[in-house]
């Protein structure tokens, strides 16, 4: 299932996303803590270069907390500060210490030459619905930053104050193509990518899939059916009849049936799960 989504506007945001590197002082790099690995653009990686930056691991209510905690230490292991959290949760004092670490050298340097510090300039970053609006109307306290349980709804640059600090909330940004088609699809399963341009029903078929290898207690859980022996297009089958997503014969609504299941993982429905396991990734 070959995924790529790159639309005009994602272009022109990376534009201005270099133009507007240039006015912040320390950027966020928000990742979705159910997908670490996928949901890391690597070409804001390259665009950053030596700006000062730190890692949320964002929706740590969606992802087990396990791996969660390993991913956490892994990004660690690379020098940078990581913190997991809930963007609409308790994060300000965590966000406001992190960029205050990541720019004490500044800091110092100025107070050296007496000079007063301005307030501190952030940009968040991360793929489209990773929760970077969110988490700025979580920081400003008002919903000052469009927010939308689907990607794109963010379309041009936002500046909103707060105190000392400044946020820049940017559009989420992917990248031309997916070499991996597991980057792909977990990038469709957390609705990174608009559903209006895949097939729910093969997606629903591959989160099935995955779940079967990484935690098939989810799906039995949830719909009440012994997975032992069966293969992804049996649980549809399953899930079909005793959801009632039938077509006219009794036929399985294949199309219902891969909407549920994406719908129960994004809500969290079929657990706290974590779809990337930082054991794969270094193998």
């Amino acid at each position: 299932m070959e995924i790529n989504w790159y639309p005009g506007h994602m272009k022109k945001s990376f534009e201005e996303m270099k133009k507007a590197l240039k006015l912040v002082d320390c950027v966020g790099i928000v990742l979705d803590a159910r997908i670490p690995r996928s949901s890391y653009n690597p070409k804001i990686e390259e665009l950053l270069k030596d700006k000062p930056r730190f890692y949320l691991l964002n929706k740590k209510d969606l992802a087990d907390d396990v791996e969660s905690k390993k991913w956490l230490e892994e990004i660690q292991k690379t020098g940078h500060q990581a913190f997991l959290i809930e963007g609409n949760g308790k994060i300000s004092s965590i966000i406001e210490k992190a960029a205050r670490e990541e720019l004490k050298e500044k800091f110092e340097r100025d107070k050296e030459r007496q000079i007063q510090s301005k307030n501190i300039r952030l940009m968040f970053v991360g793929v489209p619905n990773s929760g970077k609006s969110t988490i700025i109307n979580t920081l400003s306290g008002r919903r000052g930053a469009a927010v939308g349980n689907r990607p794109g709804v963010t379309r041009a640059n936002q500046w909103i104050k707060r105190g000392d600090l400044e946020f820049l909330d940017t559009p989420g940004v992917l990248w031309p193509r997916f070499e991996d088609e597991e980057i792909g699809l977990n990038l469709a399963f957390t609705e990174a990518i608009k559903d209006e341009i895949l097939d729910t029903q093969d997606l629903g078929f591959f989160l099935i899939k995955r779940l079967l290898e990484i935690k098939p207690e989810a799906l039995e859980n949830r719909y009440d059916i012994n997975v032992k022996g069966l293969e992804a297009i049996d649980i549809m089958d399953e899930i079909g009849e005793k959801r009632g997503a039938l077509l006219p014969g009794a036929e399985i609504d294949y199309t219902r049936v891969g909407n549920l299941v994406l719908d129960d993982f994004r809500k969290g429905r079929l657990g706290k799960i974590t779809l990337e396991r930082v054991e794969d990734v270094r193998d």
